[in-house]
């Protein structure tokens, strides 16, 4: 049984949805980053870096393992699934895998807080993530246009990269001049495991949260 620590953020979404594909057994604990009980000393001996997800393997001496990119390469191993054994296709995996976690997550996250959340609306610094995004998803869009995955068959680089571009909305970039994107997005959202995956963890009620607490400080 794994223990997935997280919320419902893209890089929450990518754990969930691995975990949804691969029919690994695990319990949710809702984490409520608002109340800022990521960076409490109990969570941190989990994440030293404060931030969702984290998972614990119980079938494996609780070990523990944070960081998105390297969970997804972990259960890719552990299950056997989304990960290749071949050295040449596992590289191409980690190669997009790799372009998400050092491109894709950073530059949508800056543009979604100078786009959504800065408090002064400061037009370049909009303009240069939103350019950086939008050049990004070309790259995506022209590797596409010859493939229907990123790396081969499907993949935990595509569980990956889908988790954020699907919600370029909220980044304010649009994908509709992208057609191989486009089709890329659609036809990963339409998979049932995908489709479960984001909907983890569900709108938390208060009592879950405290629930979700109350598991990291007993540890």
């Amino acid at each position: 049984m794994i223990d997935l620590y997280t919320a419902a953020t893209p890089n929450g979404h990518k754990i969930s949805i691995a975990l949804e594909e691969m029919a690994l057994p695990y319990t949710v604990i809702a984490i409520d980053l608002s109340s800022g009980v990521q960076k409490q000393p109990e969570y941190l001996k989990l994440n030293p870096n404060g931030r969702i997800p984290t998972i614990v393997d119980r079938d494996n001496d609780d070990f523990v393992v944070f960081e998105s990119g390297a969970i997804l390469v972990y259960l890719g191993e552990k299950s056997g699934e989304f990960y290749p054994t071949d050295a040449k296709q596992r590289s191409q995996v980690l190669q997009w895998l790799m372009f998400q976690m050092g491109g894709i997550g950073p530059m949508m996250g800056q543009a979604n807080v100078f786009f959504r959340y800065f408090p002064e609306k400061l037009q370049p610094a909009i303009d240069r993530y939103q350019n950086e995004v939008k050049r990004l998803f070309g790259v995506l869009d022209g590797h596409l246009a010859e493939n229907q995955f990123l790396a081969g068959d499907y993949s935990i680089a595509d569980i990956a990269n889908w988790a954020w571009v699907r919600t370029h909305n909220w980044s304010g970039v649009d994908i509709v001049d992208l057609p191989h994107l486009t089709r890329w997005v659609q036809e990963i959202a339409a998979r049932p495991a995908v489709q479960k995956g984001i909907e983890i963890p569900k709108r938390a009620e208060p009592e879950d949260i405290v629930k979700g607490v109350q598991s990291i400080l007993v540890r």
